[in-house]
C-alpha cells in the first residue's frame, strides 16, 4: 500500500504528520483560526503504470498498492460498484453505490476510517449521521471488533436505527437535525474517550470516497465524462472524487491536458445551503433555516467542507441545482418503472437536474454524464411507501 507523506490543511496549507490519529488541523486550532481546516492524506505520487493495480483485490481495495494507505483493511467487500447505463437517455450512465455493503457509498468511507482506527489503536469512535453513516460504521466498527457511538436524527429512515441496532452500536436518536447531533458528539467525546469520525473532521472518509472516482474513469475507459452529478449533503463524495482526479493526473492515468469533468452538486430545495452559497458567489455556506426534505441524506444545514465544495465547483466549471421533494419522489418512481432501478431519494434527485441543465442548455445531450446513486431505495422503504399511499 501507498506511504502517506503527510497530511495537509485545506485551509492554512500546513503539513502535519500521520503517525497519530487526528481529527482537524491542529495548527489552525492553535492559531484560532475556526472553523479549522479539513486535513487531506497526501502520498508521494509519481507516474506509475496502471498494471500496479492490484485485480486480484476485492473492490476499492484494488487501488492500494497507488493511493491508498498502509494499513491492514477492515472490509466487508466495499467497492467497484456497477455502471449501469440509462435506458431512455443514451449518454447517461448511473454508478449505483446501492450495491455496496450496507447498501450505500458510505461503506467506502467507513472503510477506510475504521481501518485506520483500528490501525492507530482506537477502541471507540462516535459520529453524527442522517442514517446511512451511522449504519455504516456500526457495521465496520463491529467487523473490527470497537465500539460506535452513533447520534442520529430520530426521525432517520427506519431501516437506518434498525442497522444501527443490530450490529450492536450505542444508538442516540435525537429530536433535531444532524447539526444538533454533531454537537452532542463534540460534547461528549473527550469525557467519554470517544474519537471522533465525522465528515471532514477525520483524514480518511474521503480517502475511501475517493475510490468512486478512480473507478468511475477506469469504467470509461480511462476517460473522464463530461460531467459528474453528485447528491450533496456533507459532500465528502464529491470532493473524494475530484482528489481522485488530481492523483490519476500525477500517477499518468488518464491522458495528459484531459479536461476534467463539471462537478454538479444536487440538493433538496428544502436544504440547499450550497445552492445558495453557489448563487451569491459566496466561498462558504450559511446555516439553512428550517432544513426540511424526505431525502434524509441530504438534510445537512451547514456543511463542513463547504469552502472546499465551492471551491472544486467553480474550478470544474460546474454549478449547483435544488430539486423538490416531489421532483425527488416523481424521478424515483419513473427510474424504477422504466429502468428497473430503485434509487435512493438523494439519488433520485439527480435527474431533475440533469434534465434542467439541459433544457438550459448547461448541458448538451451529447454529453457523456455519470450520476452518482449513493444507496439503494431499499434502505427508504418506510419513506417510499408513505409518499406513495402504500401506508401511513
Amino acid at each position: 500500500m501507498a506511504k502517506i507523506a503527510y497530511l495537509e490543511c485545506v485551509r492554512c496549507g500546513a503539513h502535519v504528520s500521520a503517525d497519530k490519529p487526528q481529527t482537524v488541523c491542529p495548527v489552525c486550532v492553535e492559531q484560532g483560526n475556526l472553523p479549522a481546516g479539513s486535513l487531506f492524506v497526501r502520498y508521494d505520487l509519481q507516474p506509475t503504470p496502471r498494471e500496479a493495480i492490484d485485480s486480484r483485490a476485492v473492490g476499492m481495495w484494488r487501488y492500494a498498492n497507488v493511493a491508498l494507505p498502509d494499513a491492514e483493511p477492515v472490509t466487508l467487500g466495499e467497492g467497484w460498484t456497477p455502471m449501469v447505463a440509462s435506458r431512455r437517455y443514451p449518454n447517461v450512465l448511473v454508478k449505483d453505490e446501492g450495491a455496496n455493503p450496507t447498501g450505500t457509498f458510505k461503506a467506502r468511507g467507513m472503510a477506510m476510517a475504521v481501518t485506520m482506527a483500528r490501525h492507530y489503536g482506537l477502541k471507540k469512535l462516535a459520529a453524527p449521521s442522517a442514517g446511512n453513516a451511522g449504519s455504516a460504521l456500526a457495521a465496520y466498527a463491529a467487523r473490527a471488533g470497537m465500539e460506535a457511538h452513533i447520534f442520529m436524527p430520530k426521525d432517520v429512515p427506519f431501516a437506518n436505527y434498525v442497522e444501527t441496532v443490530a450490529y450492536g452500536a450505542h444508538v442516540t436518536l435525537v429530536d433535531g437535525l444532524i447539526s444538533d447531533c454533531g454537537r452532542m458528539v463534540a460534547e461528549r467525546k473527550d469525557a467519554e474517550g470517544w474519537f471522533e469520525v465525522s465528515t471532514m473532521k477525520e483524514p480518511f472518509r474521503v480517502e475511501g470516497k475517493k475510490t468512486m472516482g478512480y473507478e468511475l474513469v477506469e469504467q470509461l475507459g480511462w476517460e473522464y465524462p463530461d460531467a459528474v452529478f453528485y447528491p450533496t449533503g456533507g459532500g465528502v463524495g464529491l470532493i473524494g472524487i475530484w482528489k481522485a482526479f488530481e492523483e490519476m493526473e500525477r500517477l499518468g492515468w488518464v491522458a495528459p491536458g484531459s479536461k476534467r469533468p463539471k462537478m454538479i452538486a444536487v440538493q433538496a430545495a428544502g436544504c440547499a445551503p450550497m445552492v445558495k452559497a453557489f448563487e451569491e458567489g459566496a466561498n462558504v455556506s450559511q446555516m439553512w433555516q428550517g432544513a426540511e426534505t424526505l431525502a434524509a441524506g441530504l438534510r445537512v444545514p451547514k456543511p463542513y467542507g463547504d469552502a472546499v465544495m465551492l471551491k472544486i465547483l467553480r474550478e470544474s466549471g460546474g454549478t449547483a441545482v435544488a430539486v423538490s421533494d416531489a421532483e425527488i419522489f416523481a424521478s424515483l418512481g419513473e427510474w424504477a418503472r422504466e429502468e428497473g432501478m430503485m434509487l435512493c431519494p438523494e439519488g433520485a434527485s439527480m435527474m431533475h437536474a440533469y434534465d434542467r441543465l439541459v433544457r438550459e442548455r448547461f448541458l448538451a445531450k451529447t454529453d457523456r454524464v455519470v450520476l452518482l446513486n449513493t444507496g439503494t431505495g431499499l434502505k427508504y422503504t418506510d419513506v417510499i411507501g408513505k409518499e406513495q399511499g402504500l401506508r401511513d
